[in-house]
């Protein structure tokens, strides 16, 4: 068995946006030290985490703002289970980077499911037409990475988080119900320009 060293418990710890540090060792131990490993083997967890939590009722959160040099500004409402959850200053901050994330991208949806019939619609017309002389057995998976692609910038879930590329807002979301073992969700958001 591998030696896991304390500064290794650390850095597994702030890649996975702060899991415990009992759940860090034991993926470490279990991956044998391998760090990459151990980080996926989290990120794997954190989504069954949030899976079987997705039931529960919101009844506690935090309202964040951001306002980007008086012509931007966001306002976002992250939902959870608790008070003590939505009191807590990571929680609090990471509404805050959402409200950020909001006023630098301008998502049009929330989530995949929001996304209007017509919008794919319209937008499968397109691709189809540019795949129609893809061998048939292809053109299905062509279809689908390219729906994926442009819709994933106008799904605040689906964007990639504007510090840190590597992660989805999404992700964000996931590490911080597996972090405080409440659900989570990004409830409503709203975003204003002076320059619309």
């Amino acid at each position: 068995m591998a030696t896991i060293s304390t500064e290794t418990v650390k850095e597994l710890r702030a890649r996975t946006g702060g899991v415990s540090i009992m759940q860090c060792r034991k993926a470490l131990e279990e991956m044998e030290g391998d760090i990459e490993k151990a980080e996926v083997i989290l990120r794997k967890r954190a989504g069954a985490v949030a899976e079987k939590k997705s039931t529960r009722d919101l009844g506690a959160g935090s309202v964040a703002s951001y306002i980007h040099d008086g012509t931007i500004g966001a306002l976002v409402l992250l939902s959870c289970e608790t008070d003590f959850v939505g009191r807590n200053p990571e929680f609090i901050n990471l509404a805050h980077e959402i409200a950020m994330q909001v006023a630098a991208t301008n998502p049009t949806y929330r989530t995949t499911e929001e996304v209007p019939a017509e919008a794919r619609d319209a937008a499968m017309a397109v691709f189809k037409e540019e795949v129609k002389d893809k061998p048939d057995d292809m053109k299905e998976k062509i279809l689908a990475g390219k729906l994926a692609s442009y819709f994933k910038d106008q799904v605040l879930l689906e964007q990639s988080y504007i510090k840190d590329e590597s992660k989805s807002i999404n992700d964000l979301v996931t590490e911080a119900v597996q972090k405080f073992g409440e659900r989570i969700e990004i409830t409503s958001y709203v975003r204003y320009s002076a320059r619309d």
